[in-house]
């Protein structure tokens, strides 16, 4: 009889993450994969991610709305909640043998703790990894509540081991993220301008003949009330630097309204004639973005992760990324809107593409399937120093 893999994805960037693992559990001739789409990736406003993951030719088994209005903490918290009721009557209503979580985002915590409440064995992606804000909580709380460990590298197994967990439970099986920058990689060029039409976005028509940057900015969960500032200085610096630019849209995290309403008002008292604005795109897309830009602003994983691997310059802002193992290419700065400006700068004339191997090599999803197909699937933990 084939093993049920549950996997469960609440964001946008949490597909991208796993897509190839999805892959390799549909195909493997051991397993059964359940797919469940849950929290923000349901949302338009979030790009609706539900949308690609269904062109992309997965069945989806159940949709889980959970978020509640707000963007703030009480929010995220009671999302959080909602998420724990409705996920237990999935599973019980699905009996997988594993569920899969994936990474840090507030909504795992839910998967997490329906999973070990009912004595499901829980596999978790990307444990072991030192960032900033609540999200290291988080993932370090999974990891405890994890009964099989997916990690991306030698250093985050160490760290896994370090707090207590079983070695004989804890793959290096690297990250599914850098499947898809190896497959984008080695793509045949794309067209970028009908990428770019396909997925339309709003703001003015932007020149790219002559490159561009590609920013990505979310609030920081510790320092939410601040997201409006933090998005300002990176919005002037883009500006005063005339750098064509294309600027996608924050996640759901405490904050994004601040970062949104930070967006809006700046276009609306200043022209951004250079800067076109997008919610989403499916996974390649974005990476091919990506990999011809100059480089990317802001602070999301993406930058330390897959544009390590495929040597695309970053412009790491504030402490979000603080404490994660990263590349050659990320050059970290302060909410300063000069010192972003100058960085920016460095990477627009810059020709270096160094790639660096930090989360693997491009056979994570094959990997995480063949351990979900083989380990050993016991819930027993004991507590060790």
């Amino acid at each position: 009889m084939k093993r049920k893999i549950c996997v469960v994805i609440t964001a946008r960037p949490s597909y991208a993450r796993v897509r190839t693992a999805l892959e390799a559990v549909r195909d493997h001739p051991d397993l059964e994969l359940q797919l469940v789409v849950a929290a923000s990736a349901l949302l338009d406003r979030y790009g609706n991610a539900v949308n690609v993951i269904e062109q992309e030719g997965f069945k989806i088994d159940r949709q889980v709305y959970m978020i509640l209005e707000g963007e703030n903490l009480v929010t995220s918290a009671k999302s959080t909640g909602l998420g724990l009721a409705e996920l237990a009557t999935v599973f019980d209503d699905l009996k997988p043998d594993v569920v899969v979580t994936i990474a840090d985002r507030f909504e795992t915590m839910a998967t997490a703790v329906a999973a070990s409440y009912m004595n499901i064995p829980l596999a978790h992606i990307q444990g072991g990894e030192i960032t900033g804000s609540i999200d290291e909580k988080v993932r370090h709380a999974i990891t405890k509540l994890a009964d099989i460990h997916l990690v991306a590298s030698e250093k985050a197994s160490d760290r896994v081991v370090r707090m207590g967990e079983d070695p004989e439970r804890v793959f290096v099986t690297g990250c599914p993220s850098i499947d898809l920058a190896r497959m984008a990689r080695d793509a045949e060029p794309r067209d970028l301008d009908a990428t770019l039409a396909h997925y339309g976005g709003v703001g003015s028509d932007v020149d790219l003949s002559n490159g561009y940057i590609v920013v990505l900015q979310h609030p920081v969960t510790t320092e939410y009330e601040q997201a409006l500032e933090h998005v300002t200085h990176t919005l002037a610096a883009v500006r005063d630097g005339g750098f064509p630019t294309l600027w996608f849209w924050p996640n759901v995290d405490a904050g994004s309204d601040g970062t949104s309403k930070g967006i809006r008002i700046y276009r609306e008292n200043y022209p951004m004639s250079r800067v076109h604005f997008y919610k989403n795109m499916k996974p390649l897309d974005f990476l091919s973005v990506l990999i011809n830009s100059k480089g990317i602003v802001g602070n999301s994983s993406v930058a330390i992760r897959e544009c390590a691997y495929l040597g695309v310059p970053a412009v790491n802002i504030g402490s979000r990324q603080q404490g994660r193992d990263r590349g050659r290419n990320v050059i970290d700065v302060s909410y300063d809107e000069a010192d972003i400006r100058a960085a920016i700068d460095r990477c627009w004339d810059s020709e270096e593409r160094a790639s660096d191997t930090v989360y693997g090599d491009g056979e994570a999803g094959r990997n995480i399937a063949d351990v979900l197909s083989a380990a050993d699937l016991s819930i027993e933990k004991m507590l060790k120093y």
